[in-house]
């Protein structure tokens, strides 16, 4: 249970930082030539492909794959008032949330008469993606629509992968929380089938190609993304969960101890570190952890992924050291249980967790942030899913004659220096005497 990487004494660059960070390397390598083969198999083959992979793999045939607006309704209306509650509160919080990523339109005046205004649109189309394999995530239907709805998206689909519980439905609770964002547009698909029939449309379900796909998921979710890009945009990589937790000999180990349950619990490959310099915590937590683990429901399940490569103990020399490996590791989750925590030395992360009243549960569901984040590393370059994850900045450049006119012997100037002279010409022509121009 939770292995020891004993890194103290060591200088170690940041090469060595990340060969020593704890990843299921196997597991990602086998996630993606398995993702690529399903993805090929519904570019070729569509809903033919996609039948055969609900039976492979959730053991579901002749089911609704657009799902009908009867199920809909009748989730809403059979969705436990407590949890509608909470969905609500979640929805009014991410949205608040949500709306201050969305920049404002910015007009640059380079001179008298140059103007280039720097504004972000919006995509057309997306398509969200909801897991519901060992777990149901009705939040996750929140974290994704909400921000493409305060981008301006003006289409989005949703899909989660049919239930052999419920006759080849998505899960009632995922449709319920649908319907309360106005989403009527659901497919009951999983898995990589999902991101690939998104990517290359399915027109025997009515499925029209989307511009981005989003969603969390598990590492075959994460490499069909890798296999569509190009075709079609992707958020992230959020693949099997994440959490590293920083903490020096005054945290209490037994919140540590069910905060990396806690993510452990999600699916047997999930990834639960902790980064101390207090060999008496890392002793007491794993202890914690042994103790707590069989009594969750998922417990397993939890076992399976804290005992997993992917998890560890690492024991390092001080504070700046624990920083190092937290940077090089760069996690989905992090919880800093440190006294003085300066989060701003934590550069990357996918989301931050400060102090003991701030778990991941909490970001999971009813912060406000967004728990759709980049696993596998991808914090050091992508952030998570956020409002700006479906706009595209655009520039729309306006100068005047006398603007252009100003720097014409500089584009001359460049354009002479790259071999290009119809460049320079095509501002120099502007200027000739027979020249029109519509405006002066």
């Amino acid at each position: 249970m939770l292995r020891t990487i004993d890194l103290r004494g060591r200088d170690l660059s940041t090469a060595e930082l990340l060969a020593a960070v704890p990843r299921a390397q196997a597991a990602r390598a086998q996630a993606l030539s398995a993702a690529a083969d399903i993805v090929a198999d519904v570019r070729e083959r569509g809903e033919d492909a996609l039948r055969e992979q609900a039976k492979r793999f959730d053991r579901v045939t002749g089911h609704d794959i657009r799902v009908p607006a009867a199920h809909l309704d009748e989730a809403l209306e059979r969705l436990d008032p407590t949890v509608r509650a909470a969905l609500e509160e979640a929805i009014r919080r991410v949205r608040a949330a949500s709306a201050a990523q969305v920049p404002a339109p910015v007009v640059t005046e380079l001179g008298p008469g140059a103007v280039v205004e720097q504004r972000w649109q919006p995509v057309r189309r997306t398509g969200v993606y909801v897991p519901g394999g060992k777990a149901v995530y009705p939040s996750s239907v929140v974290m994704n629509v909400v921000p493409a709805q305060v981008a301006g998206v003006g289409e989005v689909a949703l899909a989660s992968p049919p239930q052999a519980e419920f006759d080849g439905r998505v899960h009632p609770d995922i449709l319920a929380a649908a319907k309360l964002l106005g989403i009527d547009e659901v497919y009951a698909l999983g898995g990589a089938g999902a991101v690939a029939a998104y990517a290359y449309g399915v027109a025997s379900i009515g499925l029209e190609p989307v511009d981005v796909v989003t969603g969390p998921g598990n590492n075959f979710v994460a490499a069909a993304k890798r296999a569509v890009a190009g075709v079609v945009g992707t958020d992230a990589e959020a693949g099997a969960t994440e959490i590293l937790i920083v903490a020096d000999g005054g945290a209490d180990a037994s919140l540590i101890a069910v905060d990396l349950i806690s993510q452990a619990e999600h699916d047997e490959q999930a990834s639960a570190v902790l980064v101390t310099w207090s060999e008496d915590l890392a002793r007491t937590v794993r202890a914690e952890v042994e103790r707590r683990v069989d009594a969750t429901r998922n417990g397993a399940r939890a076992r399976a992924a804290l005992e997993g490569p992917q998890s560890a103990v690492v024991l390092v020399d001080d504070r700046a050291a624990a920083t190092a490996f937290s940077n090089a590791y760069a996690p989905e989750h992090l919880e800093l249980h440190v006294v003085d925590p300066r989060p701003e030395d934590f550069v990357n992360a996918g989301a931050v967790f400060v102090g003991a009243w701030s778990p991941v549960s909490l970001g999971d569901y009813l912060a406000g942030s967004n728990h759709v984040l980049p696993t596998g590393g991808q914090a050091r370059y992508a952030a998570g899913l956020s409002a700006s994850t479906f706009l595209r900045p655009q520039q729309v450049i306006a100068y005047d004659r006398a603007a252009l006119e100003a720097v014409g012997a500089e584009i001359v100037a460049l354009a002479d220096a790259e071999a290009l002279p119809a460049h320079g010409e095509a501002v120099t022509a502007r200027f000739a005497a027979n020249a029109t121009g519509s405006e002066d």
